[in-house]
């Protein structure tokens, strides 16, 4: 069951209900999310990210209902269809991400040589029954997931013939201008170039320790966003990067000396436990970025400033 703070809400099983008014969990949501379809199971919709699940449901979401209630729609609870303001293209990526995650950590046809089943047999060995609940990273397969909102302003140069009328509508110079800059930002796919720029602006350490810690957790620094795009009707960019955190958890060949094959480095485990802080609780951070965006050509340049701001979002998932 969710936590109090989670999105995704269900009636309590210790309730008492009267006959007939039994919760009744759905087994899977049947969602709009901008004239697309996607019939999501309740497992999948629980394992999402909780950053992911407040952008689908920001007024939450009942994963139980009443039995009276489903009687009255005939008992098809995939009529009930859920509209949501959310990329599509981005919600098919994190769905293939975490299946692909959950198939290669599990396993499909041959579980027995999965790694949960080789770092089952490990904990097993090691005699310890709380060794799982102290540390769940030896029985769960962790993906970090990090998400940027950018929200970006231009400054049209003098030369421009851009203006807005007296109820501040942009005319279509200023429209064309502001698409154009979208689309420039879009090129810039690297993650982490605009979080370096405002370490070595601010001299923050803070940050430069952040950008340190997800390298060495499964980010490299060259890494590019998995999925960015501009957000329909708005100046705005969504991105978002998934990566499987290292836990320093090692699969070998068995040997006399090691029979699962398995072994644990405790200086990267360390590491990984870290992020433990963002497991169920996503962290943000805001900052101004002032950048320039060249719209014209090398003959002609066009160069117009922006003003970005940047919402990052850090969270650990287990799956």
């Amino acid at each position: 069951m969710a936590s109090s703070s989670s999105p995704i809400t269900q009636v309590s099983q210790t309730q008492q209900l009267p006959v007939g008014l039994q919760p009744h969990l759905v087994a899977r949501l049947l969602l709009d999310l901008r004239g697309q379809r996607f019939s999501v199971d309740r497992e999948t919709i629980m394992n999402l990210p909780e950053s992911v699940l407040l952008c689908l449901f920001p007024n939450g979401l009942v994963l139980s209902r009443n039995s009276a209630v489903l009687d009255a729609i005939d008992g098809d609870e995939d009529e009930e269809i859920y509209g949501v303001d959310f990329d599509p293209q981005c919600f098919h990526y994190v769905l293939d991400y975490f299946k692909k995650a959950g198939e290669q950590f599990y396993g499909v046809s041959d579980q027995a040589s999965s790694p949960f089943n080789s770092q089952q047999q490990w904990i097993d060995a090691q005699g310890d029954p709380l060794m799982v609940q102290q540390n769940p990273l030896l029985s769960k397969q962790a993906i970090i997931v990090l998400r940027e909102e950018l929200e970006y302003f231009a400054i049209p140069p003098p030369s421009e013939s851009t203006t807005t009328d007296k109820n501040g509508i942009a005319n279509e110079r200023l429209l064309e201008l502001k698409r154009q800059c979208g689309q420039k930002l879009l090129e810039k796919r690297n993650i982490f170039t605009a979080l370096q720029r405002n370490v070595n602006k601010e001299n923050n350490m803070a940050e430069q320790h952040l950008i340190d810690m997800l390298c060495v957790s499964g980010f490299n620094r060259d890494d590019v966003w998995g999925y960015r795009a501009v957000e329909p009707n708005r100046c705005c960019l969504s991105s978002i990067a998934l990566v499987q955190l290292k836990t320093g958890i090692i699969h070998e060949p068995p040997t006399d000396s090691s029979p699962t094959g398995v072994t644990v480095d405790q200086t990267q485990m360390t590491t990984a436990q870290k992020l433990l802080l963002f497991w169920r609780k996503p962290a943000r951070k805001c900052w101004w970025d002032g950048i320039e965006v060249d719209l014209g050509t090398p003959d002609a340049p066009r160069v117009v400033k922006l003003w970005a701001r940047r919402v990052w979002t850090l969270e650990l998932s287990l799956i």
